[in-house]
């Protein structure tokens, strides 16, 4: 039982550990933004992570996401993995070549979010990109995990990347791409943390492997906050589009003031790459480029962040497959109950109901 600050109102759906229902977050956002900010800053210096967006006056602007961070001489972004070192911007690994970075094989079908209108998982995409109609059984998806983040989410179901920056996580392009040929790997997914952070890395690998795995399918897929620049964006959509794979978006929210509170950064960069996504899209309509999904944290991304979301993807092609994602306590925010059915069956009828064709639930068995 939580209680919010401002109002006073006490429930289940409000995190202690935030301080702040949902409706105070976006219609009295000035008043809690301070503590909200001193909240993350306190998080993440606990990992060793760079408090907050730099923002320091004559600094060195990084170009890599949207936060752009104006980085103080001797200091490291946001993402705590790019640092200003005699007044140029690079890694802190010490070239783009390296990045703290793990990879698994992952049989075929997985649980990825696309996996319902991917070719490794469905009927779509087959013959060009796929080796079955049908899912992939006997074939692997490469799942490459980049320990980094341009977001600073509470609820994170994979905060272990922040406590993985360390050397024995460095790894250069080479030893990755070499994890791609094997025969039975039929597509790559970088995801994380983020890709966006240590996202040179991975073209450089991404395009080594598509180049080298001739008449081999080998899809290349991007699982991602989309707070990435567009040069970038560009670049990962040309390789997806190319080998049928897809760039799942991650809409957290749609209201900035909740994006702030729950993931201490904007959103507004996001929605407009997502826009731009959904018109590259277009070149390739089977298998989906663009996918998106949302995950339900009871309380705060509630029905009218759905409704608001739901109006805006049915706004730009109502095509656009989304799955509305189930949440278990997690993270930081373990004081909140995993998302209820009936709340999950509700946001999917709203979602239906501005004529989105192809939305459904994940995660169900999470459901309560």
């Amino acid at each position: 039982m939580g209680k919010c600050r401002l109002c006073k109102k006490e429930s289940i759906l409000i995190s202690q550990r935030l301080g702040f229902c949902v409706d105070c977050i976006r219609e009295r956002f000035e008043e809690a933004r301070d503590g909200l900010l001193a909240l993350h800053s306190r998080l993440r210096e606990r990992d060793g992570l760079p408090p907050r967006v730099p923002s320091a006056e004559g600094g060195k602007r990084c170009r890599i996401c949207s936060n752009r961070c104006s980085i103080p001489e001797g200091g490291r972004g946001f993402c705590g993995v790019h640092e200003n070192k005699g007044h140029r911007i690079r890694p802190v690994t010490g070239s783009p070549k390296k990045a703290y970075v793990q990879w698994y094989y992952d049989p075929l079908p997985t649980n990825c979010c696309a996996s319902w209108v991917c070719p490794g998982g469905s009927d779509k995409g087959y013959p060009c990109f796929s080796y079955s109609k049908g899912p992939e059984y006997g074939y692997y998806n490469l799942a490459v995990f980049y320990c980094a983040c341009n977001f600073d989410c509470l609820f994170c179901q994979n905060w272990s990347y922040r406590r993985c920056q360390k050397p024995p996580y460095v790894h250069e392009t080479e030893e990755l791409f070499e994890a791609a040929l094997s025969p039975r790997v039929s597509c790559v997914c970088f995801f994380g943390g983020d890709p966006t952070p240590q996202v040179v890395h991975a073209l450089i690998c991404a395009r080594k492997m598509v180049r080298d795995s001739g008449k081999k399918i080998l899809r290349i897929c991007w699982e991602t906050n989309g707070a990435v620049s567009k040069p970038f964006l560009l670049k990962m959509a040309e390789l997806s589009l190319k080998t049928g794979g897809c760039i799942k978006v991650d809409l957290k929210c749609f209201s900035e003031e909740l994006s702030y509170a729950l993931c201490g950064v904007s959103n507004t960069e996001v929605k407009e790459n997502f826009k731009f996504l959904s018109e590259y899209s277009k070149k390739r309509p089977d298998p989906p480029l663009l996918v998106a999904s949302t995950l339900l944290v009871p309380g705060y991304v509630d029905e009218k962040e759905i409704e608001r979301l739901s109006q805006f993807i049915s706004s730009i092609d109502p095509e656009i497959p989304w799955v509305l994602l189930a949440f278990h306590p997690d993270f930081h925010l373990l004081d909140l109950p995993p998302t209820p059915k009936d709340y999950a069956l509700r946001c999917l009828k709203v979602a239906k109901s501005f004529g989105l064709k192809e939305v459904r639930l994940g995660n169900v068995h999470l459901l309560c």
